[in-house]
């Protein structure tokens, strides 16, 4: 029997790395604090602290893995595992992702899905937008202003979309004499 065996090399080590929408948009550099385990000359382990720097590409997605190869704690006879870093997106209070287009719900009163709406938003990047909704916004109404979404990571210069929903807020209660107005403008 063979007893100098190939070293196995020990498995991945996962972290999670949290980002704003607004980093994965703009893209970022994060810098990661690790403690390790290291052999020293004579095989002893010491702990050392290293700062690793992560650069954020813009457009990247949750689920995203960067890894420092070999970047685990080191033992005899064993590679050091790698380090990987998985992308995770935190919430954000205005848009959601959905692949590569930013979605937003507005709230719009029933009379002006009816009659005309002007959505006003600031993006990622803190650029303020007025979007004015000539349609009437219906149940399940979507505008798509084109190439306001998130950049496609593999050419940033191209983005996806921003999809407005609506939630259309009806009355909770009409007088006779607003019910019989609403009729006779819509022809009931």
């Amino acid at each position: 029997m063979n007893s100098h065996r190939a070293p196995q090399k020990a498995p991945p080590i996962e972290r999670r790395l949290p980002c704003s929408l607004e980093e994965l948009y703009k893209g970022t550099t994060k810098k990661m604090k690790i403690s390790r385990e290291i052999a020293d000359a004579s095989g002893k382990t010491i702990p050392v602290e290293e700062i690793l720097t992560i650069d954020v590409k813009p457009g990247w997605k949750k689920g995203t893995k960067i890894t420092f190869p070999e970047k685990g704690n080191e033992q005899p006879n064993v590679i050091p595992s790698d380090l990987v870093f998985i992308i995770d997106e935190k919430p954000h209070p205005v848009f959601t992702r959905d692949g590569n287009d930013l979605v937003v719900t507005e709230k719009v009163p029933l009379v002006e899905a009816l009659t005309g709406h002007t959505v006003h938003l600031t993006t990622l990047d803190g650029r303020n937008l007025t979007i004015p909704i000539n349609n009437i916004i219906y149940p399940g109404y979507e505008e798509v202003v084109p190439r306001e979404g998130m950049p496609i990571p593999k050419d940033p210069s191209k983005r996806g979309n921003l999809r407005i929903k609506f939630d259309v807020k009806f009355p909770t209660r009409l007088t006779s004499e607003q019910k019989a107005g609403i009729k006779r403008l819509l022809g009931q």
